[in-house]
């Protein structure tokens, strides 16, 4: 167990975070995404010309070239701060969508705001801004939201709901009671789209169909397969009880491929960003053949970012080509198509 820092600060546990995602095996020891059980009927006769092939996505009055979203990682340090500046440098190149980390540590410290504001590298993209829904019962509602949107100058607002990392974090905010209320009181009320985002668990149907009620303008589910934040939490705790308790839940969740399936059943018309444990193109052309808008990737962006913005760039790339010729092989010219695309499942 790596050392902790006593009583630490948010600052602090961003560094934590970045440092345990990059040294340490945080995926789920065991439950995956559930995308293995999917795969495309291959099509040796597709009559497309790939240059033909169209991964073009609107969202939000934004184009992407590709459905691809780096998902929502760090801030609130100036480690976070140079990752930031890499992703969003390569996001501005290719032309993809980027969320930021809760930015929950800025709106208690301005003086570290600077770590997501990335509009001067990156005038752009689809871009998004990012604080946990538990906040609204710590005191944070609409005003902070805004602070949040106006500081990084966001398309749209993240909402994360992080119940099981809060619950096993010693310092969690763990009072979860009421929010659905509160989250329809800031979609009513902020003039940027509102999303909704797990961390790495999944959202149930009836999670989906009670925030679409709720007013959220899309939904990114992901779901269990990736990144276990338990056992990120389990690498920084202080006390071998804490540790017991957070290595218990290494396998709770939800698998990715059931949450996009979920989202799209319960919230219908919405829409859904697949991500949790997408490690491919080929992963995400599947989300998207589950119904999602774009499939999102953390923790393979945030290693890349940690060497470069050309490993980064390179990593879009690579993602960018497995997507388009995915959809050459499956017959599929546009998204719109690879939506309708049928999988076969194992």
């Amino acid at each position: 167990m790596p050392e902790v820092t006593a009583n630490p600060s948010i600052e602090d546990r961003k560094v934590e975070h970045i440092k345990i995602n990059l040294e340490r095996d945080v995926q789920f020891p065991r439950l995956t995404t559930g995308l293995e059980r999917f795969r495309f009927m291959h099509n040796a006769l597709p009559e497309i010309n790939l240059t033909e092939i169209d991964s073009t996505v609107t969202l939000f009055g934004k184009t992407l070239s590709a459905p691809i979203l780096i998902s929502s990682m760090t801030g609130g340090a100036d480690m976070a701060h140079r990752l930031n500046m890499r992703l969003a440098e390569a996001a501005q190149a290719y032309g993809v969508a980027m969320g930021l980390g809760s930015q929950r540590a800025a709106l208690k410290n301005p003086d570290v705001a600077y770590s997501y504001q990335v509009r001067k590298v990156a005038p752009d993209i689809l871009l998004f801004g990012n604080l946990g829904a538990v906040q609204f019962n710590y005191g944070y509602g609409v005003d902070e939201c805004r602070r949040c949107v106006d500081m990084i100058e966001a398309d749209a607002l993240i909402l994360h709901f992080n119940v099981l990392q809060e619950a096993v974090q010693p310092e969690g905010d763990t009072n979860f009671a009421g929010l659905l209320q509160r989250v329809e009181q800031v979609c009513r009320a902020l003039e940027v789209p509102v999303i909704a985002k797990e961390v790495g668990w999944g959202f149930s149907e009836q999670n989906c169909r009670d925030l679409k009620n709720a007013g959220v303008a899309a939904i990114d589910v992901a779901g269990s397969g990736g990144t276990s934040w338990s056992e990120v939490e389990y690498h920084r705790a202080p006390t071998a009880l804490h540790a017991r308790v957070a290595a218990a839940f290494a396998d709770w969740g939800i698998p990715t491929a059931d949450a996009v399936q979920y989202a799209v059943s319960g919230a219908p018309g919405l829409p859904v960003f697949a991500s949790g444990g997408l490690r491919d193109g080929i992963d995400i052309a599947k989300s998207i053949a589950l119904g999602a808008t774009l499939g999102g990737i953390a923790g393979p962006f945030l290693k890349a970012a940690d060497h470069s913005t050309e490993a980064v760039s390179e990593f879009i790339d690579e993602l960018t080509r497995q997507i388009r010729i995915a959809m050459l092989c499956s017959g599929a010219r546009n998204i719109a198509e690879l939506q309708q695309t049928p999988l076969i499942k194992d």
